[in-house]
């Protein structure tokens, strides 16, 4: 099975990367809730993320955690969310979504729309956070 989650680590298909390590990598999200919106994924396609050992599943967190500092340095926010919801992609990933209430976690809202050109100054901002 190759998820296109596994085609963005191969190089495929293009995204706006955050961060990256030989087991991690983070990008943003391109049909966001919220601005900011960022996917965190290991480098090994495992559909569901509690099937994960333990040593990898906490190196994602601690891995996504950093991710999400920069996030928030970069976009105003009061908190950034974390979601696990595994449906979607059958690769295992944590969503980071900037919020100000609860109601900007939700994934059946209307989603947020950026032009090209703000994906790539957004990714770059948060990407020096994390430098």
């Amino acid at each position: 099975m190759s998820t296109i989650f596994s085609k963005i680590i191969a190089g495929e298909i293009p995204c706006y990367k955050l961060a990256e390590n030989e087991h991690f990598l983070a990008f943003l999200d391109v049909n966001p809730v919220a601005k900011g919106h960022a996917l965190v994924i290991p480098k090994v396609e495992t559909d569901y993320i509690f099937d994960m050992d333990d040593a990898s599943l906490a190196a994602l967190h601690i891995f996504a955690k950093k991710v999400a500092k920069a996030v928030k340095e970069v976009v105003p926010c009061k908190k950034i969310g974390v979601a696990v919801v595994g449906l979607e992609v059958p690769h295992a990933h944590v969503h980071l979504i900037p919020m100000n209430t609860i109601g900007d976690m939700s994934f059946t809202g209307e989603r947020v729309k950026l032009s090209p050109e703000e994906y790539q100054i957004l990714a770059q901002s948060i990407a020096a956070k994390l430098d």
